[in-house]
């Protein structure tokens, strides 16, 4: 979902670009398992990213069992929610747009799509899951090198706008009420996953876990004998900027979100993978947004929203989200900017 495909082309972003940008942002170190107690790691490629799942257990077949239960449950949340999948729920949704019909959908798209909705009204449209021809018209962009003629990116906004999809809570039912709209929730969906992953592993007894799918990481318990998991959030690539931030998580997550690998350079200009559906064209202000929060799914979507409406309003926003906090580094000119919301200052200075 980058406008709202966050962080890229949706669900299933270039391998080796979002490998490079994994290992940049993720670092966790952990100690020693206690003696009843041992760290296992699993990784797959899911939602076009790796999955990492890091936990502690009893003994591998557990940890096997619990880990290969959680990719499972990402699969199926991939299949519903792709929109590179012609067949996933999602796309089969876009393939009605226009005609009139509201379908019912899956508990899961649902949820996805109720919330999305609610965090494009807090936003006044800048979070917006119908981005979706305009997240395909900027693949195409860094494809070619080559910006979207004006007419081109006109035509595509006439079809995107979150008032266009209608939602109906005692039905269940979703209607695209435009042709030719399709939804992109990639700036949600892996946010999604993560938490779902971690519910998954708690069904089978893992009570110390962390799951990272690229620049979302989500955490329940913390390593034994250890305040936190401790991850190291990557800095702005730009002379200058401030060094890489470290945070610890217990039942929390941390997503982080900019222009670092996903861009193209046209004519002298950086475009983000960011599209703001309020203009159809990519970000230019080259800026990494991190969101602390209580899940996966409310730091994964606050991070693209932030960076759609800029340090100030989003950094107001932030404030009415419970648990959460944000820190944004920004160079929208010669000068580099850095923010921090009320909450993330406070847990620098250790008083949260």
């Amino acid at each position: 979902m980058d406008g709202v495909s966050r962080r890229g082309d949706g669900l299933t972003r270039p391998m080796r670009e979002i490998s490079k940008f994994f290992w940049l942002f993720l670092a966790v170190f952990t100690a020693a398992a206690s003696a009843d107690e041992q760290r296992f790691v699993f990784e797959k490629a899911e939602m076009g990213v790796p999955f990492r799942i890091t936990l502690y257990a009893s003994d591998e077949a557990l940890a096997r069992r619990a880990a290969d239960a959680a990719f499972e449950r990402v699969e199926v949340l991939n299949s519903i929610l792709s929109d590179y999948d012609p067949d996933s729920e999602l796309s089969r949704l876009g393939q009605i747009s226009g005609q009139g019909r509201a379908v019912p959908v899956s508990r899961d798209l649902w949820q996805v799509l109720e919330l999305s909705q609610r965090i494009a009204e807090q936003s006044d449209g800048a979070f917006d899951i119908t981005i979706g021809p305009l997240v395909n018209l900027w693949r195409r962009a860094r494809r070619k090198h080559e910006l979207p003629a004006p007419d081109l990116i006109a035509e595509m906004r006439a079809r995107v706008g979150f008032r266009k999809l209608r939602l109906d809570p005692a039905a269940r039912t979703a209607e695209l009420l435009a042709p030719d709209m399709r939804l992109d929730v990639g700036g949600i969906a892996k946010g999604v996953a993560v938490d779902a992953a971690l519910q998954v592993l708690a069904a089978h007894g893992i009570t110390r876990a962390l799951v990272a799918a690229s620049g979302d990481i989500g955490a329940s318990d913390a390593p034994p004998g250890q305040p936190g998991w401790k991850i190291q959030v990557a800095a702005l690539d730009a002379p200058g900027a401030p060094p890489a931030q470290i945070v610890r998580l217990r039942h929390s997550a941390v997503s982080t979100s900019g222009d670092t690998f996903q861009r193209v350079e046209i004519d002298g200009v950086r475009y983000s993978h960011i599209v703001d559906p309020r203009t159809g064209v990519g970000l230019t202000d080259h800026s990494l947004v991190t969101v602390l929060g209580p899940d996966c799914t409310t730091t994964d979507s606050w991070e693209t929203t932030i960076s759609l409406l800029g340090p100030e309003r989003g950094l107001a926003l932030i404030e009415t989200i419970p648990g959460a906090a944000a820190h944004v580094v920004r160079q929208p000119g010669a000068e580099i900017e850095v923010r921090d919301s009320r909450r993330w200052r406070e847990r620098a200075a250790g008083t949260e």
